[in-house]
């Protein structure tokens, strides 16, 4: 039996004995919970956050339906209703996140029927993780639990983290990649990210290289939020592959979506933020400007630039259906000066890193992070970052959620990231 087929097997049987575990009666429903246990209740006056807040769109619970994924959100109440301990609730929500992920993956992947999105869509895996999110904050059991401690556990095993081990089998190569949340959904709610669907589309998946090399690829899928960079999601994700080991990465590369009409590799991050007054998800800022960058909290000691050790060349070699340039543009604070100055061909000695070619947000972060990582624990691994074209096409009506052009154009961009990863040879 394959990795794929394996894992869709032990997705079933979780997803089954989870909802064994919630109540007998297919129908149940969080108010049948709490019925058998009157000390487990909700507050439906818990303040959501910025990100929560916006599932009163009722076009994010069809997001969540027309992928199929409406019994996560339904049941899960119940299901924490049957933890009776704050230990018992660690395990659950590790377990209810892992089955999530999986049912993520599986539906990507054509394992999982259900619903009529086509199944490449991010967006029902995050709006039905976000949702989730929200009752999780919500539920208030009769014992001490780490409210925060939970969420932590379940964002982490819903985005990949606890399932993101290689096989190890040798003459293998092994691929680690990581994609992103949408973001800008203030402007639009509707919007998807590429790379999230492909990370979605590529975890697990076995691949043959431009030069005839079997490759196996693993995934995670990370926020769109300065807090969950600031307490080490990045670190946490990417640590495991870069230890030494025969199931650690052979090349890691992360994925955002970047500028339109064509993909970039970025040839520099930068250390600092400076994306302000462009919030994240939850609404935070960064506290960075181009006039004045800052270092995100946590970081260790590394340059103010870490270049690209991507094999660039074989890379862009893959010129369709979007061109794919190698962006050497950097900002920064020259040695001496006070003001920020963009250059084209990369950063000057001593000079203090405004934005890398991502600029100064998170997707250039998480490639400063993953690399400057890479350099202290694997500095032999190729690293670097990939940006997409912007993804667009969705109806002017915005109360169609898809349309032909942009699934097209998801698709086009999704199966171009994976001939960019077969041609990671060199």
């Amino acid at each position: 039996m394959t990795t794929a087929r394996r894992r869709a097997a032990l997705a079933a049987t979780l997803i089954g004995a989870l909802a064994a575990t919630i109540i007998p009666a297919a129908t149940a429903t969080a108010g049948t919970a709490q019925q058998a246990r009157p000390h487990c209740r909700t507050v439906d006056s818990a303040q959501p956050d910025r990100e929560q807040a916006r599932t009163a769109d009722p076009r994010t619970a069809a997001l969540t339906e027309r992928g199929g994924f409406g019994d996560f959100v339904r049941r899960f109440p119940a299901a924490l209703c049957t933890a009776r301990t704050a230990e018992q609730a660690g395990r659950l929500v590790d377990a209810w996140g892992e089955a999530l992920w999986r049912a993520g993956v599986d539906r990507a992947q054509g394992r999982r029927p259900g619903g009529d999105l086509p199944t490449v869509d991010d967006r029902p895996l995050y709006w039905t993780r976000v949702a989730m999110t929200l009752q999780l904050g919500r539920w208030k059991p009769d014992f001490a639990v780490d409210a925060a401690v939970l969420r932590q556990r379940f964002e982490d095993a819903s985005r990949g983290l606890a399932d993101s081990g290689f096989g190890g089998r040798p003459g293998v190569r092994r691929i680690f990649v990581s994609g992103f949340d949408p973001f800008g959904l203030d402007a639009e709610l509707r919007r998807a990210n590429p790379s999230g669907s492909a990370a979605l589309q590529l975890d697990g998946r076995r691949i043959v290289l431009a030069d005839g090399t079997p490759a196996e690829i693993q995934t995670v899928l990370f926020p769109v939020r300065y807090g969950d960079f600031d307490r080490g999601i990045v670190e946490r994700a990417f640590a495991p592959r870069l230890a030494p080991g025969h199931r650690s990465a052979d090349l890691i590369t992360t994925v955002s979506q970047g500028y339109p009409g064509l993909f970039t590799l970025e040839a520099w991050a930068g250390r600092s933020r400076s994306a302000d007054p462009y919030p994240d998800n939850a609404g935070a800022l960064s506290g960075g400007t181009r006039e004045h960058p800052v270092t995100a909290p946590g970081l260790g000691p590394g340059a103010e630039f870490i270049a690209t050790s991507l094999p660039t060349g074989p890379m862009t070699a893959v010129q369709q259906p979007y061109p794919l340039k190698v962006n050497t543009t950097v900002t920064e604070i020259p040695a001496g000066a006070s003001g920020p100055v963009d250059r084209t061909d990369g950063p000057t000695p001593g000079s203090r890193a405004v934005a890398g070619g991502g600029g100064g947000y998170l997707s250039n972060e998480v490639a400063y992070r993953t690399n400057r990582l890479r350099l202290e624990l694997a500095p032999q691994l190729p690293g670097g970052h990939l940006h997409t074209p912007v993804l667009t096409g969705l109806p002017e009506q915005t109360e169609q959620l898809t349309g032909p052009v942009f699934e097209q154009n998801e698709a086009a961009i999704t199966a171009e990231i994976l001939d960019i990863l077969r041609h990671t040879v060199g």
